[in-house]
C-alpha cells in the first residue's frame, strides 16, 4: 500500500519561510510527477507546483520566485521551500505523486495534508 506523508507545516509570520517535506512509501516501482496542491478555507484546491521525473517544473503565478520544489528519488521525497510567505499562502498543503504501484499502472496518490498558517 502506498502512502504519502507530509511534514513541516506550522505557523509563520509574514515574510518568513517554511520547508515542507513529503515522503512516499510502500510498493512503489517508479515515480513520475510529484507536486504540491493547497486548499485555503472556502476555496477550491489549487495546484501550487509540480516537478517531473526529468526535473521540469511548473509554478503557479502566485508563488513564482518565492517557492521552490525539489525531489530526491533515492529517498522518494519531495520538498517545497517557501520563502517570503504571505497571509494569502495560508492553506492546507497536500503532497501529490503520480507513480507506478504494484498494479504496474501509474496512479495518483495524495497525502492527508499539512496546515500552513501565515499570520502575525
Amino acid at each position: 500500500q502506498v502512502q504519502l506523508v507530509e511534514s513541516g507545516g506550522g505557523l509563520v509570520q509574514p515574510g518568513g519561510s517554511l520547508r515542507l517535506s513529503c515522503a512516499a512509501s510502500g510498493s512503489i516501482f517508479s515515480i513520475n510527477t510529484m507536486g504540491w496542491y493547497r486548499q485555503a478555507p472556502g476555496k477550491e484546491r489549487e495546484l501550487v507546483t509540480r516537478i517531473t521525473n526529468d526535473g521540469s517544473t511548473y509554478y503557479a503565478d502566485s508563488v513564482k520566485g518565492r517557492f521552490t520544489i525539489s525531489r530526491d528519488d533515492a529517498k522518494k521525497m519531495v520538498y517545497l521551500q517557501m520563502n517570503s510567505l504571505k497571509p494569502e499562502d495560508t492553506a492546507v498543503y497536500y503532497c501529490y505523486a503520480n507513480l507506478r504501484d504494484r498494479s504496474w499502472s501509474y496512479r495518483d496518490y495524495w497525502g492527508k495534508g499539512t496546515l500552513v498558517t501565515v499570520s502575525s
